[in-house]
């Protein structure tokens, strides 16, 4: 397992290069996109490089006139601001609008009645 400086060390030289044909903004947004598949790498990514730099990557990808590029890197922190809503607790993950709260729906994990669940109002056992 690779450690937490080490990450840090490779993201900070990956947001700062400039000995490649990568322009460094891009390089920011190509790591903050591909990071956010996984919570570790995308922990890091935060932590080494920071939302600061990428929403500053994003606005030289719009100064470069890369819309592609400027609209991933929207799209990525986006992705982090609501990671960050929902770590803390700001935000539920059925808050978000695309992703509706379907709990009152009987197959729902949720939903009060499900089989197995006792009444709590009638003490009922979960067999009924």
């Amino acid at each position: 397992m690779v450690s937490t400086d080490d990450v840090k060390r490779a993201l900070s030289a990956l947001a700062t290069r400039t000995d490649t044909a990568t322009r460094p903004h891009a390089a920011v947004i190509d790591e903050a996109d591909a990071a956010r598949s996984d919570l570790r790498r995308a922990a890091g990514f935060v932590e080494a490089v920071g939302l600061d730099r990428l929403a500053a990557a994003v606005a030289e990808a719009d100064r470069a006139g890369d819309a592609g590029l400027a609209d991933r890197g929207r799209e990525a922190l986006e992705a982090y601001r609501r990671y960050r809503a929902v770590a803390s607790g700001a935000e539920k993950r059925s808050d978000r609008p695309d992703r509706p709260d379907r709990s009152d729906r009987p197959d729902h994990p949720d939903h009060a009645d499900r089989p197995g669940t006792p009444k709590p109002d009638t003490g009922q056992p979960s067999t009924r």
